[in-house]
């Protein structure tokens, strides 16, 4: 199939931007037109994400062309919105922001979020996916947010959420990014664990707006506790909560919910993050201990918690099959 999409991306020296070029370069339908970057402009794409080795011949470039019918943001937090300032982009180019710039806004309970002359539209494909395909801009959800709402959509959806729902959660190195600080060096990182942003999350902030857009008649209060884990990539999030559904109750309600979309995937056994990494794939499990419902919710914080979901999200704004470019093997054991 010849490609039709011309894609860019901005800021794509990163992790992410590193997975998003792999996968925009086997895309079916996508030629990738430029990856920018301030500060690796002129190098070849391959020297710095050494997994692109005779995959493009690509290099660098300092300045983004705005020739392109989708535009990716991989900025740090903060950079998208001043890239847009910084820049004239066409308006018919689609942008996907892979930022929290555009995710959540406290002045209002919506999925849209105004910006420069655009509307964002929250692009959490499980939650969102008609509005996401009638939409030219997206703001692509954390990946820590990721993982927790695909745990809690389908008792949102129902009114089902008790008031106090409970998460743990560790990730890998990744989603830190590059930059180095004193707990991503390896010799801290390694066969270590610790809590960071205990509570406070800023995650939080997009489940809590989702989890009210579809429950608005009470406020649940979500208890996160995040992890740092000693491996690279992967998210693993457990929650648990208070519910009269049986175990069948509860396994029906989350096939059903879940039964079109095509990432997201149930499992009868309890999961382990190396059946998720390297895929854009959601697995949940869950169980019942007493009164207690147990989900588990496992991702590539890369791929379907970033640049897979950018892709998922890409599909969706072209009309395209949404799986395109995007079945992907896990690494394995």
């Amino acid at each position: 199939m010849a490609a039709s999409i011309k894609a860019g991306v901005v800021g794509a020296a990163g992790y992410a931007g590193g997975e998003l070029l792999r996968l925009l370069l086997q895309h079916p339908q996508v030629e990738l037109a430029f990856a920018q970057s301030g500060s690796q402009a002129g190098k070849p794409l391959a020297s710095i994400h050494t997994d692109l080795l005779g995959e493009t011949e690509l290099d660098f470039v300092a300045d983004a062309n705005a020739d392109t019918d989708v535009l990716f943001l991989c900025t740090g937090h903060g950079g998208a919105g001043k890239y847009m300032k910084n820049n004239t982009i066409p308006a018919s180019t689609k942008i996907i922001d892979l930022s929290q710039d555009f995710r959540w806004n406290e002045a209002t309970a919506g999925k849209t979020v105004s910006a420069e002359g655009r509307d964002f539209v929250y692009g959490l494909p499980e939650l969102q996916r008609e509005a996401i395909q009638k939409a030219s801009n997206i703001a692509n959800p954390g990946c820590f947010a990721t993982a927790i709402q695909l745990a809690l959509l389908p008792l949102a959806q129902q009114h089902l959420l008790p008031a106090q729902v409970h998460i743990s959660g560790i990730t890998g190195s990744t989603g830190a990014g590059q930059s180095l600080s004193p707990t991503s060096h390896f010799s801290w990182r390694t066969e270590n664990v610790s809590t960071y942003k205990v509570m406070e999350h800023q995650h939080l902030r997009e489940v809590s707006r989702t989890i009210l857009h579809l429950q608005p008649e009470q406020q649940q209060a979500i208890h996160f506790i995040p992890y740092r884990g000693p491996f690279a990539r992967g998210i693993f999030i457990t929650a648990y909560l208070e519910t009269d559904l049986t175990l069948e109750q509860a396994q029906s309600l989350y096939q059903s919910y879940y039964s079109s979309h095509p990432f997201v995937v149930m499992s009868a056994q309890n999961p382990d993050l190396k059946q998720v990494v390297n895929t854009s794939k959601c697995v949940l499990h869950v169980q019942k201990h007493g009164q207690q419902l147990v989900i588990t919710s496992i991702i590539d914080n890369l791929l379907k918690g970033a640049a897979g979901q950018a892709v998922q999200n890409m599909n969706l704004l072209f009309g395209i099959e949404e799986t395109a470019g995007l079945k992907l093997k896990a690494t394995g054991f």
